[in-house]
């Protein structure tokens, strides 16, 4: 009878620890997630990523369960989540998956997280502008950054939902409402333009791209998408042309995926990939490590705009410092302009859409 006891246990306990406090898959159990063994856990973050169950979500919840430095990993989304956190927990990496269904376990997601990466919302489709994704994905974030001011204020959080030009902003209000803003807290991941640049240059100088370095500054859309070119490592060149060519194509790089898709999607797998690698950068800031510098759309004043994307070191309190943008050329200066001008509609838009 021991024995037999013994069994349902540890059931139960496997139960509980895949699907914690879920009525929907509720098993006849006294235990429940938060009292499972963590076995094989290792020491490091707390991590939960908003929206798992998505196109981006699900890529980017297997590459975090990758990561060493994450020791908790929250998979949250309104839907499909038990399926998606039973897949990538049987994978035999340190971290701990725990998953949560619907709005009614936001808060016991987002209990205790280190960092909070945001991929949550709808696609873009063929046809479709990040602006057109507003009035569904601003309603999105204003909901979850409810919860992370509730449960987890001190959190750095990774804002992916588009528009980010628009959704930053929002996260802002949301916290400034709730007494919780931290500007140094809140990122808005504008790494794919950086990766996209890096792989399109090293095309073009017939380099390896993790070999070179682009600056994209600016936000994260259209013509709000700027690679400073002139300050590219390794030190390099561009005809007029080649300029003209990068910069469009960066640019456009989303479009680019979503009509070859032909709509079947937008650009979630390298989107999961860019979004972990600055995942990455920002754990390793907290742990501590020196040097750690990336591109994102934070509180700024490098412009006279609220928002900007430009250089920013990473450390335990999340963007510690943000470098100023350094010489820029004819070319960057009329991209610089025209960016700020887009730029300074999507953020009022994002503003408006919590003070109304």
């Amino acid at each position: 009878m021991q024995q037999s006891a013994d069994i349902n246990q540890r059931i139960a306990r496997i139960t509980a620890h895949l699907n914690p406090s879920n009525p929907q898959m509720e098993v006849s159990s006294i235990l429940r997630g938060s009292d499972c063994r963590s076995k094989g856990g290792v020491a490091g973050f707390k991590v939960a990523v908003l929206g798992a169950a998505g196109g981006i979500g699900q890529p980017l919840a297997m590459l975090m369960k990758m990561n060493p430095l994450v020791s908790v990993l929250h998979l949250y989304d309104v839907v499909n989540t038990p399926g998606v956190t039973a897949d990538i927990s049987h994978m035999d990496t340190g971290a701990v998956v725990r998953g949560f269904l619907g709005q009614q376990q936001l808060e016991d997601a987002l209990t205790g997280m280190d960092l909070v990466i945001i991929p949550a919302g709808v696609p873009r489709k063929p046809g479709m502008t990040r602006d057109d994704l507003f009035n569904i994905n601003a309603g999105i974030v204003r909901t979850l950054c409810e919860g992370i001011a509730k449960c987890c204020p001190n959190a750095v959080v990774n804002l992916i939902s588009n528009p980010v030009n628009s959704t930053v902003p929002i996260a802002a209000e949301v916290f400034k409402k709730a007494g919780t803003f931290d500007p140094k807290r809140l990122l808005g991941v504008t790494m794919l333009d950086v990766v996209r640049a890096n792989t399109f240059v090293a095309e073009v100088l017939g380099l390896d791209p993790r070999e070179v370095d682009v600056p994209v500054v600016g936000g994260h859309a259209g013509v709000t998408i700027l690679p400073l070119l002139s300050q590219v490592k390794p030190s390099c060149s561009f005809t007029p042309k080649e300029t003209e060519y990068l910069t469009d194509r960066i640019q456009n790089g989303g479009t680019e995926v979503v009509e070859a898709k032909a709509g079947a999607g937008s650009a979630t797998l390298s989107m999961a990939y860019a979004a972990v690698k600055f995942a990455d950068a920002c754990l390793r800031g907290l742990r501590g490590d020196a040097g750690i510098v990336q591109c994102a759309f934070v509180a700024s004043q490098v412009t006279e705009l609220p928002f900007f994307a430009s250089k920013v070191r990473l450390g335990r309190t999340g963007a510690e410092e943000i470098y100023p943008l350094g010489p820029l050329n004819e070319f960057e200066r009329a991209g610089l302009e025209k960016a700020k001008k887009e730029l300074a509609e999507s953020i009022n838009k994002g503003i408006s859409f919590v003070r109304k």
